[in-house]
């Protein structure tokens, strides 16, 4: 098997530049929302992950297979059809998934038309979870 290189690295781009060529005043607004509350919750400033994901932090994660690599501990992307956070394990937290609101999930991915339609509250709750159980594995 050959090096496995990530598609999704740190960027030099602008990630609050970025944001601000958003389409969709909505959008833009709900991703400075984000950036505030991710970057109150990480300690991290925003930073471009691959060309389109505003994240916060890092870990190192490692798979059975062999691949391994560094991504945020947080962070989402604000693309046409949804905000995509990026809750990794605090997608699993059924009790404040079932408070969270309108919204759709993945793995490890939340899909939200706008922040109005979530409690903020439990959004915040969700990626400290999140952003915890990350640190803890990290640690280890």
């Amino acid at each position: 098997m050959g090096k496995y290189t990530p598609k999704t690295r740190l960027s030099t781009v602008d990630p609050i530049k970025f944001i601000d060529k958003v389409k969709s005043e909505v959008k833009r607004r709900d991703s400075h929302a984000l950036v505030a509350m991710m970057q109150d919750i990480t300690g991290a400033p925003p930073k471009m992950w691959g060309a389109s994901i505003v994240g916060f932090g890092s870990y190192h994660y490692a798979y059975a297979s062999g691949r391994h690599g560094d991504i945020c501990l947080t962070g989402f992307s604000p693309r046409s059809g949804s905000l995509v956070v990026y809750l990794g394990p605090g997608i699993d937290n059924e009790k404040l998934m079932g408070k969270l609101g309108k919204h759709k999930a993945g793995k490890g991915c939340l899909y939200i038309n706008k922040l109005d339609d979530v409690d903020r509250e439990v959004l915040r709750k969700l990626i400290e979870y999140s952003v915890a159980t990350l640190r803890k594995r990290d640690s280890k």
